[in-house]
């Protein structure tokens, strides 16, 4: 049974402890409604601590739209310009509108991704509630309990905050009939965040028997993100440097990164070193609610049994982000031309095989490249995992419209399937992968911006080095017959002549090792540079995909999703107000 099993498994019923009953005048309606609980269940150990996991059961949404787990796919990734929609233009069509940053308030997902978010917070209040008013728990059971919904809950908030900006913040002392329906949308709730994550940073352990559960360290990193989001660099950094000087795991391991790029991507090495806060997977429970079914559209398409999933060909990644991977004498190319990247001048960009049937001849690039391209991008003639080479078009739905790239984070390898997949449902797609919310080389790479604003250049260098170097290693670079599949040249930074050069560096390096794990947008808005770098990249893939992205801009506005209208229409538009631009 995989690591934790036990703890997911209990998810699949916490959503009952949040059941609510209400008493009637007529005694036959005082009957509860089966399967409901009653207070005192709720109120015991197994009850409070059922509703917490129902808390972290809601980090996957299983229920709500596949765009609002917390991968972030589409959100963070796809309006990132990391990748296209994928598959063909009638496949899911309202996430055409989300990458053209035309998306509308009454779009269903929009208000699905609202929706899940609230159910988080809905059932860490409520978990608080019930750990307060329990007579069972000791009183560091009910601290822990605490600490873990508001670690929780923090999360939920982090996520409404970047989405949408300006939203309700509702804690556990309002309910309805309390005040709830009447509390405005609002941008100020930086603090309530803050205040949620330093609680669990002071009273969680350091380690569980579960070890996807939230830690003291997991606490303190967050914490430093939040923090860094706001431009508190010098806070920031103080957080981060004791992460990376004192952090474990919740297992117990000293935060590290592991020692091949490929292994945090593997689900038989899931809670490794560098898994500092994860989304918890697994199979064999049953039906395939536990499995990882927020990524289960995001595999080649039409693969047979020669590749995974053989569905649906969504998630595939841009060719500007493909040309980022060039490196230059071991480094990336930072430099650029009217404010579009020069990765992407035709003498930069990678060979592809758009518009190449399968069945004609193809050579692959053989100009250096960052190893880490082999690792997140499908690309033809490459060996893709352990299934075979990466075929080309046969794996891609419709080339012209989504260009020639598959994705290969987050895929299964061929050894897994029936053992860490579960294929009963609909697709053989179902991995039981964690995916991580935040590693270890996503701290190391946030602590060096916050140096390079608030401390040491040097220090900075360091941290950023440390990442490439692991991406250096020649035991992780995807071979085929003991010989590297493609040129890999990668080597560190000797120095930064300033803080403008670091702060590109440390920026490329966000794209280069993070790409496909939902934080590019969110990086470029806090940055400022989301309106010139989207519109480059706009700019660019328009030359290939001229059907899907002709006539598309990114506006200042966009930065923020709009408001749901489904949720103004219930509460009301003196309450709820829309967002700038919509």
């Amino acid at each position: 049974m995989k690591n934790n099993q036990i703890f997911k498994r209990i998810a699949l019923v916490s959503v009952s402890a949040l059941t609510l009953t209400f008493a009637c005048k007529d005694q036959f309606l005082e009957v509860p409604p089966t399967a409901s609980l009653a207070q005192a269940q709720l109120s015991s150990k197994a009850g409070v601590e059922g509703t917490l996991i129902g808390a972290y059961a809601q980090l996957a949404a299983k229920g709500y739209s596949r765009l609002a787990a917390g991968n972030n796919w589409v959100w963070g990734s796809i309006r990132g310009g990391e990748s296209n929609k994928g598959t063909d233009p009638g496949d899911y069509s309202n996430i055409n509108t989300m990458q053209r940053y035309e998306v509308q308030p009454t779009d269903g997902d929009l208000n699905d991704t609202w929706r899940a978010k609230y159910e988080g917070v809905a059932r860490c209040n409520a978990t608080i509630n019930l750990a307060n008013g329990s007579k069972e728990l000791s009183a560091a059971d009910k601290t822990r309990i605490i600490a873990e919904a508001r670690f929780l809950r923090g999360h939920y908030y982090f996520e409404l905050k970047k989405l949408f900006n300006s939203v309700p913040y509702v804690d556990e002392t309002l309910d309805y009939g309390k005040g709830i329906e009447k509390v405005a949308n609002t941008e100020a709730f930086w603090d309530k965040i803050e205040a949620d994550f330093a609680f669990a940073f002071a009273n969680l352990p350091a380690t569980s028997s579960s070890a996807g559960r939230a830690n003291k360290w997991a606490a303190e990193a967050y914490l430093g993100k939040v923090l860094l989001f706001q431009g508190k660099f010098a806070d920031a950094k103080a957080k981060f440097t004791d992460v990376i000087a004192n952090g474990t795991t919740t297992n117990g391991k000293k935060y590290g990164l592991v020692p091949k790029f490929a292994e945090i991507f593997n689900a038989e090495n899931d809670n490794n070193e560098e898994a500092v806060f994860a989304i918890q997977s697994s199979m064999n429970t049953g039906n395939v609610n536990n499995a990882n079914g927020f990524d289960d559209l995001n595999y080649p398409y039409n693969t047979g049994s020669d590749g995974p999933g053989n569905c649906c060909g969504f998630f595939q990644p841009s060719f500007s982000m493909a040309n980022a991977y060039r490196t230059v004498n071991g480094l990336p190319i930072l430099t650029e031309t009217a404010g579009a990247p020069d990765y992407n001048l035709a003498a930069n960009a990678v060979k592809n095989d758009f518009g190449v049937n399968s069945s004609a001849a193809f050579t692959e690039d053989t100009n250096p490249l960052d190893p880490r391209i082999d690792h997140t991008i499908g690309r033809r003639g490459i060996q893709y995992l352990d299934w075979i080479e990466h075929p080309g078009a046969n794996w891609i739905r419709k080339q012209d419209y989504a260009g020639p790239y598959s994705p290969k984070k987050y895929i299964y390898y061929k050894r897994q399937e029936n053992t860490l997949t579960d294929g009963s449902s609909w697709t053989r797609g179902y991995a039981t992968m964690n995916f991580n919310i935040i590693r270890f080389a996503d701290v190391l790479l946030m602590a060096a911006e916050a140096e390079i604003e608030a401390g040491s250049l040097t220090t900075a260098l360091g941290y950023i080095n440390q990442v490439r170097n692991r991406a250096a290693n020649p035991a992780g670079f995807v071979m085929k017959g003991g010989v590297a599949e493609a040129n890999y040249v990668i080597a560190p930074y000797t120095a930064f002549a300033d803080k403008a050069a670091a702060t590109k560096a440390v920026r490329m390096e966000r794209l280069l090792e993070l790409a496909t794990e939902g934080h590019r947008f969110f990086d470029l808005v806090r940055w400022g540079t989301d309106v010139t770098t989207l519109n480059a990249y706009l700019a660019y893939e328009s030359k290939y995909l001229v059907t899907k992205f002709g006539g598309a801009s990114y506006q200042a506005t966009d930065k923020y999703l709009p408001i749901p209208q489904a949720q103004i229409d219930i509460q009301g538009t003196s309450i709820l107000k829309q967002n700038a631009g919509y």
